[in-house]
């Protein structure tokens, strides 16, 4: 796992000022771009439960959850934006920073009792991971765990998801 860690570390380029002025911005396409350390990442969150259905969140989240739902051998399913799902969806609302927003899942995206695993890029305030889980769950299925590339620690996002499983393959 260290070697891993550091293989993640490596090749993330931190962008300051980005989106905002005293935003330290975590860049992944570095990693993305890289075809070992993706299937690295790629193996290693497949590996961590036998699941039904693997649920990316918008947007990055598509990005990791799509191939590893491909390699976990499970169904991927994204939860958007609020208005971007073409079917009957579940809404969820969850504050941010400053305001609110909602994220859908198409009604029938889960089979009573699939086993779900939550995939996103980055863990930061909890929000939408928290949104999501819920969500999941309100649709009929059960969360196994939520697996993130990189958690940042210091904005506590985990305290919102006391009683869930997380994995972040590396915490900075």
């Amino acid at each position: 796992m260290t070697e891993l860690r550091t293989m993640i570390l490596d090749r993330i380029r931190d962008v300051p000022d980005y989106p905002k002025p005293g935003v330290l911005f975590k860049d992944i396409t570095p990693l993305l771009a890289d075809p070992v350390a993706m299937a690295a990442v790629v193996d290693e969150l497949a590996g961590l439960h036998q699941v039904d259905k693997i649920v990316g969140i918008e947007a990055r989240g598509f990005i990791l959850a799509a191939p590893v739902a491909y390699r976990a051998g499970a169904g991927f399913v994204p939860v958007r934006k609020k208005g971007k799902l073409p079917a009957a969806t579940l809404e969820e609302s969850y504050d941010l920073e400053y305001g609110s927003a909602v994220i859908e899942v198409h009604r029938d995206a889960f089979a009573p009792g699939d086993r779900v695993l939550v995939v996103d890029d980055v863990l930061a305030t909890g929000g939408t991971a928290k949104a999501t889980v819920e969500l999941v769950r309100r649709a009929g299925a059960d969360v196994v765990g939520i697996a993130v590339l990189m958690e940042l620690a210091f904005l506590k996002g985990r305290e919102r998801l006391q009683g869930e499983r997380l994995h972040a393959l590396v915490t900075v």
